[in-house]
């Protein structure tokens, strides 16, 4: 009879195993959409020359409302480069191309010293004025094509340096510069997440499995040191999300098959003003692990969502929300002395947890105004029984429950003064 210790191996060696299939693609390539606008006044840039990195004989001018239409861009991970008279010239964070390709908005910086032409040669690596050390800024590339990391950030960011992680092989818990699990923040957009991970250890930020979809993320910022003024807490580290924004041209839907769950996601427009996007995942692992005798059935289901409405030009909303809901029964049917000995101690476990927010920002002038209200929502529940016997009360052995929950009101001003930048604000 097969080993639990050899079945646990079995099971993760058919995760890694399955694979996703993908549809043909023609050879001419997939139309690029987007828009280059001033950071500042949110205003077009017209006439803006846009190139995809790497295919220079691509290139295009954006027209008098700072549109422009790349026709035939070869299917996979590109970056952009755009430049314009009188601005700094900018690359873009890695995107998909393929038949549901984002709407593609770049924001150029004004440069009033720029006198003389300029090559634009792209770099992996970026430093900001702000924290010049400690930054390692995750593309999409990294993510599709990290080896098994399942496109779960926590574990892409295992080989970077000053980064351990847990014992337990199978938790996403990150030990950054001798911190502890505890000591790492999350931010999406500028809400600021308590925990990206399923099953999660209360107190902690680790857990088996990220709630957070690759699909939607644009970029993601690790910070190892010098963190930015604004994200404020962190003792370890920060991972800060930046989510794509939804299609403001079109509707587009995409079903996945992943390692250990199925997922809808989806991307569009409400009206003119308003643009949504939306994940939903199920894991199937309860039915793999039951198929090859495991004595516990992990569930989960996740969603995700951003939607975005632009009032005017220098006026915007921002709407998302993350929530995870985890149950883990027990397989009483599997016998062996392995399979007893774990019954006899796991608890079966049921967690939730959401976070929601809402972010407003004006754009006046050179300075920047935002206001962002969120809530969080952790409920823990462990129940376990002598002998698994729930037939009566005097064999309760752990009942706990325990519920978080924190609202944060935040107000930050950004003021762009020449080569200085000043960041005030105020957190309840």
């Amino acid at each position: 009879m097969m080993s639990l210790g050899l079945r646990i191996i079995c099971a993760f060696a058919a995760l890694l195993a399955c694979t996703r299939a993908a549809a043909g693609t023609p050879e001419s390539g997939y139309p690029v959409n987007g828009r280059v606008i001033d950071r500042l006044t949110r205003r077009p840039v017209a006439y803006a020359a846009v190139v995809p990195v790497g295919q220079e004989q691509q290139g295009v001018s954006t027209d008098s409302a700072g549109h422009f239409t790349l026709r035939r861009v070869r299917p996979g991970i590109h970056r952009l480069s755009a430049s314009s008279v009188g601005y700094k010239s900018v690359v873009t964070p890695e995107y998909i191309v393929s038949a549901a390709t984002p709407f593609i908005e770049i924001e150029l910086e004004e440069d009033a010293t720029q006198l003389e032409a300029v090559t634009v040669v792209p770099s992996p690596f970026r430093a900001t004025a702000e924290s010049p050390v400690g930054l390692q800024v995750i593309g999409l590339r990294e993510i599709e094509k990290s080896p098994g990391a399942n496109r779960d950030v926590s574990r892409i960011v295992r080989s970077y340096p000053g980064v351990s992680f847990s014992p337990v092989g199978y938790r996403n818990d990150l030990i950054v510069r001798g911190g502890g699990p505890s000591e790492n923040k999350f931010y999406m957009d500028g809400i600021e997440i308590p925990n990206i991970n399923h099953f999660a250890t209360q107190g902690a930020t680790g857990g088996p499995v990220s709630i957070v979809n690759a699909d939607l993320i644009r970029e993601i910022s690790f910070y190892t040191g010098a963190f930015p003024a604004d994200r404020s807490g962190a003792l370890s580290s920060v991972l800060d999300f930046r989510l794509r924004d939804g299609n403001p041209e079109k509707q587009t839907f995409k079903a996945t098959l992943g390692a250990s769950e199925v997922g809808l996601s989806g991307s569009g427009h409400i009206g003119g003003k308003t643009s949504y996007l939306f994940s939903l995942r199920q894991s199937y692992l309860q039915l793999l692990f039951k198929m090859i005798g495991l004595p516990f059935l992990p569930n989960y289901i996740d969603g995700q969502f951003k939607v975005k409405t632009r009032f005017s030009e220098r006026d915007e909303l921002t709407v998302l929300g993350l929530a995870g809901f985890d149950n883990m029964k027990l397989n009483l049917d599997e016998e062996g002395e392995d399979a007893e000995y774990l019954l006899s101690y796991l608890p079966r476990i049921r967690q939730e947890t959401f976070t929601v927010g809402a972010s407003w920002r004006h754009y006046a002038g050179r300075h920047v105004q935002t206001v962002t209200l969120s809530h969080t929502y952790l409920n823990n529940r462990n129940l376990k029984y002598r002998d698994n016997d729930d037939s009566s009360e005097e064999n309760l052995t752990l009942r706990l429950r325990s519920v978080e929950q924190k609202t944060t009101l935040r107000a930050e001003n950004r003021s762009y003064l020449g080569r200085w930048t000043v960041r005030e604000g105020a957190e309840l």
